[in-house]
């Protein structure tokens, strides 16, 4: 059986917003290179634990697994305009892919403008009403090529609160800032997103991969 393996994460790199790295020994004075790095629990491409927005919430350290491995529905609505929000008609087209502790991602394609001055203040984003729908529909995961789930944008705080505890509190796992969703030719692949196991943190970078096989991937119908 052959597989195509697609990358979803975005390169962290020093002096991007969240990173920075020093030399902590060079191979030059002691035999080999090890560096300190200063990293922000939601640089690139990341996942959100409950506790970023829900006080007594969980941490990333208790995330479950079995959500961050498994089939994974690739819906498009890269048709959305910058500042817009992706709204429940946007999925309607996708009903029966929306059961109970499907893992969701949502291509954007917003990942092209992670260089771009726009791309924390004018990204598409869930409003509301999808995210409440999201949860009744009990999704297990859902994954965006947007730094965030809500706008960043001064003023929006109240938006930003509003949408990450309605999914976060409704047992929905968030991930943020993956890419090249473009890439992917099934409707449905195998995800695997791990997140660092950091004690008590707030969330933290993942590594992010796609799997295509020559067999289609078997959605996984369970509960959650």
């Amino acid at each position: 059986m052959t597989r195509k393996i697609t990358d979803l994460t975005l390169t962290l790199y020093d002096g991007m917003r969240g990173l920075e790295t020093e030399p902590r020994t060079l191979f030059a004075d002691t035999g080999y290179n090890t560096t300190t790095l200063h990293l922000y629990s939601h640089a690139g491409t990341h996942m959100d634990a409950p506790l970023h927005f829900v006080p007594d919430g969980d941490t990333i350290d208790h995330v479950d697994l079995h959500v961050c491995i498994g089939p994974a529905e690739v819906i498009d609505v890269s048709h959305k305009e910058p500042n817009s929000r992706i709204s429940v008609e946007d999925l309607a087209a996708h009903d029966e892919r929306l059961y109970p502790g499907a893992r969701l991602l949502l291509r954007t394609d917003w990942y092209k403008h992670a260089e771009m001055e726009d791309y924390r203040s004018h990204m598409p984003r869930i409003s509301a009403e999808l995210a409440h729908f999201l949860v009744e529909r009990r999704i297990a995961l859902l994954g965006v090529e947007t730094p965030s789930v809500a706008s960043l944008r001064e003023g929006c705080g109240a938006e930003l609160t509003q949408v990450h505890q309605i999914l976060l509190k409704g047992g929905v796992t968030i991930v943020e800032s993956l890419a090249h969703l473009d890439a992917l030719t099934q409707d449905t692949v195998h995800l695997t997103v791990l997140p660092l196991k950091i004690r008590g943190c707030d969330g933290a970078p993942v590594r992010a991969v796609a799997i295509e096989a020559s067999h289609p991937v078997q959605r996984d119908r369970g509960s959650r």
